[in-house]
This record gives structure tokens, C-alpha cells and sequence, in this order.
């Protein structure tokens, strides 16, 4: 059964049992209420006789005679009780002269004449009612049963409206989800409400998006893997090849350029390797608190001889006092390499790097700021993206893997933290690092 049908019946079945107990209790409360007015209406109006009568004569004798007319010899079916409570015009149930009980004495409708009450009468019984009062009634329990099938007949029109608004998003997400199973991936539903339904819509578009793209970027990373191992296998498996037919010398030159493709290609495989640990969450970590401000300090000193070597000033501020981080030392000093890997790489002879440390609300901040030719905001979004590079000036001939960046971010993230970059052509690259302070 499908679930549209589900939620029909559902409806339905909820508004005939709460239409049935509305009837039940209506038609009930109903004819109560018509009970109760009908006798109401029959005491004020027998008063207003009575209280004629007493106006005429005076007292209440001949009474019983009077309101007997037309009934034979049978009695009277109502008493009247004097102010104290005695009766004096009897009924069926009373005797003159005898009290009449407190309940039944307050329960009277009271008989009025100039302002005074000169008896309370006392109905015992509700009277005979007329065809035409059971007609009304019979009439009313009739519009109550009408009003009861137009009611179920409107609920099942809005139980197939709200079925349609709940089963139609769901019959678009399960389409969608069998496309996707089917390999067509980046599908998308459209989002009909701001409910759970809506919220559970959007959730799948994202998701489906990611899926898309996490797709894409794999297949883009295995060809970019390919391309990048086949050109250092490629120089080895040819050098190789000529020194052994002859048509290369087997000089050192030749040795050193199969050595460099060889340590080229171990530095790939290592990087894919950290990669794949990270993106599986398996990379080894080994937290502990760390002085920023010294880890800094010793990468500083590390570079400072490389940065001179190609004329390049590094210089180091690191904020004051002591920025304590909770890292591991060996991972993030990875971090600072790749970047100051990249830093001299592109920042110009005779350009400057300059390694900051701040402390802001709580959060450590990093930033190593080059004065390279710089790169394009759109561009500087990519630069985490595996094998990415801007142009040919950042080619695989420049010692770089193309995955430097994207470890880095990989590794900061399993600090919670975040990398960005920010650039604009000619003004250089700043890269920084947003840690939680300890």
C-alpha cells in the first residue's frame, strides 16, 4: 500500500471516530438541553397562568379545577407550595396541608403578583410533549448527522491534500535516490516548505552535490596521479632504456637525473600516502601543549639559511608572551614547511616572507605573508585542491608535488583548525592559520 493511500486512510478513520464521538455526545447534550428548555418554557408559562389565575381571584381556590379542564377526572400534575413551603394546591404526589421537601421547595419556579411571590410551583414530572416538538428535535439529531457527512466528506478532501503535500517530496527524493544509485549523481530535488520535509530536501541537495563533486575531484585525482607518475617512471624507464641500448653515455649526469626522477616519484607516492591517511582519519597524531611562539622561532632558523642563499629576507614577529597550542609538533612543523616551501619557490630574489604570530578572542593566528607576484582571490580559493596549480610558472619542474597544500590543510583541520589564503595579483600571498589557543 502506498503511503499517499496510508495517509487518506489515516484521516479518514481519525475524523469518523471524532466525528462519530462529536455526534454521539451532540445529539445527546442536545436533546438534554431541548428537554431542559422545553420544561423551563412549560414552567414559565404555566406561572404566568397561574399568577393571572391568582390575580383574578385572589387566592388560589378552584385551581386544581380549573387547570384539570379538558382532562377529565385525572388530577393535576403540578403542586403550588405557599412561601413556607406547605403545600396548598395538590397534585399527584402532594397533600394539601403537608410540607413539601427543600430540594423540591427550591427547585420551584416562583409565582409572582405585584412583586410577591405568592407560591412556588413544583413540576414533579417533565409534561407530555407535543408531535411537534419531537419533529423539531427529530429535525435537529437530522442536520447533526448531515453536518457529520459533510464534515467526514471535508476531512477526506484535506486528508488528500496534506497526503499529496507530504507524499509528493518524498516520491521526489526516492526518484532522485534511485538515479543516484543508478550513477547519476548531482541530482536535486526542489525544496516545496520550510518543515522537516523541506529541511530533509535541502540536506539531500547538499548532499548529492558533495557526492557530485567529491566524485569529480576522485576522478580528477586519479588522473592527475597518473599524470603526474608517468613523467618521472617515464625519464627513469628512458634513461634507463638508453644507457642500456648504448645511445646514452652512462655518465654521472644521466645517474643523477634517473636519481632525481626516482627521489621525485618517492616524494610523490609519500605524499598520496599522508593523504589518503588523513582523508581516512588514520594519520598518527600526538597532541601535546606546544609554545607556538619557539615552534615558530626553530622553522625560522631552519629557512633562515635557504632564504639567504636565494636572497630573500625571512623575517619572524611573534606576538608576546607565550601562545600555547595543543598540536603535534613533528605534523604542524609539515604544515610550515609545505608553506614556506612554496613561499621559496615563488617570492623573487631579493623579495621578503614574513612569518606573524598573533592571539585574538582566544584563537591563535599564523600568518606567513611572501611578496611574490601574487595571484588572483578565485585562484587563491583553489590553491588547497589536490594538483592544482595556477600556471605554468608552477610546474611539477619546480620540486613540488602539487599536493603540499592540500596535507597542510588535511593537517590543520585534524587540529581543529582552519588554512586560507588571500591574494591579489602583484600584492603576494599571505597564507594563514587559525588555531584554538590552549
Amino acid at each position: 500500500m502506498r503511503l499517499s493511500t496510508k495517509l487518506i486512510l489515516a484521516f479518514l478513520m481519525s475524523s469518523v471516530f471524532s466525528t462519530g464521538i462529536i455526534v454521539v455526545f451532540t445529539r445527546a447534550l442536545a436533546s438534554r438541553e431541548f428537554e431542559r428548555f422545553m420544561d423551563d418554557r412549560y414552567q414559565s408559562e404555566l406561572a404566568e397562568d397561574l399568577a393571572r389565575y391568582y390575580s383574578q381571584h385572589g387566592s388560589w381556590d378552584g385551581v386544581a379545577a380549573e387547570f384539570s379542564r379538558g382532562h377529565g377526572p385525572r388530577p393535576i400534575s403540578f403542586s403550588i407550595a405557599d412561601p413556607q413551603g406547605r403545600i396548598v394546591v395538590a397534585g399527584e404526589k402532594y397533600k394539601v396541608g403537608e410540607p413539601c421537601s427543600k430540594e423540591e421547595f427550591e427547585e420551584g419556579y416562583p409565582i409572582q403578583y405585584e412583586g410577591n411571590t405568592v407560591g412556588v410551583l413544583l413540576l414533579p414530572v417533565s409534561p407530555e410533549r407535543s408531535p411537534l416538538d419531537y419533529e423539531f428535535l427529530h429535525r435537529l439529531n437530522g442536520s447533526i448527522f448531515l453536518s457529520a457527512i459533510a464534515t467526514l466528506i471535508l476531512a477526506l478532501f484535506l486528508g488528500i491534500l496534506l497526503s499529496s503535500s507530504i507524499s509528493r517530496p518524498l516520491q521526489e527524493l526516492t526518484k532522485a535516490a534511485h538515479q543516484m544509485a543508478g550513477g547519476n549523481l548531482g541530482q536535486q530535488v526542489p525544496v516545496r516548505s520550510r518543515d522537516e520535509l523541506g529541511e530533509l530536501a535541502q540536506s539531500f541537495n547538499k548532499m548529492s552535490a558533495d557526492l557530485a563533486r567529491a566524485f569529480n575531484l576522485r576522478k580528477q585525482m586519479t588522473a592527475d596521479i597518473a599524470h603526474e607518475l608517468r613523467t618521472p617512471i617515464s625519464l627513469i624507464l628512458g634513461h634507463a632504456e638508453g644507457v642500456k641500448d648504448g645511445v646514452l653515455k652512462p655518465s654521472a649526469e644521466n645517474f643523477e637525473i634517473i636519481r632525481e626522477e626516482a627521489e621525485r616519484l618517492e616524494r610523490l607516492v609519500n605524499d598520496l600516502r599522508t593523504l589518503s591517511l588523513a582523508d581516512a582519519g588514520e594519520l598518527s597524531m600526538e597532541f601535546q601543549p606546544v609554545d607556538v611562539n619557539a615552534l615558530m622561532s626553530d622553522i625560522h632558523a631552519h629557512y633562515l639559511t635557504l632564504f639567504h642563499q636565494k636572497r630573500i629576507t625571512l623575517d619572524l614577529e611573534p606576538a608576546p608572551g607565550i601562545l600555547t597550542a595543543n598540536l603535534d609538533p613533528n605534523r604542524f612543523a609539515q604544515v610550515l614547511n609545505n608553506i614556506l616551501d612554496n613561499a621559496l619557490r615563488h617570492t623573487p630574489a631579493g623579495g621578503s616572507v614574513r612569518l606573524k604570530t598573533q592571539l585574538t578572542e582566544n584563537r591563535i593566528k599564523l600568518s606567513v605573508q611572501d611578496s611574490g607576484e601574487g595571484i588572483a582571490p578565485e585562484e587563491a580559493q583553489r590553491l588547497f585542491d589536490r594538483f592544482y596549480r595556477v600556471d605554468e610558472s608552477r610546474n611539477r619542474h619546480d620540486g613540488g608535488s602539487g599536493l603540499g597544500l592540500a596535507i597542510a590543510k588535511s593537517i590543520v583541520e585534524m587540529h581543529n583548525g582552519r588554512i586560507w589564503a588571500e591574494s591579489e595579483k602583484g600584492k603576494g600571498l599571505q597564507m594563514i592559520i587559525e588555531l584554538p589557543a590552549v
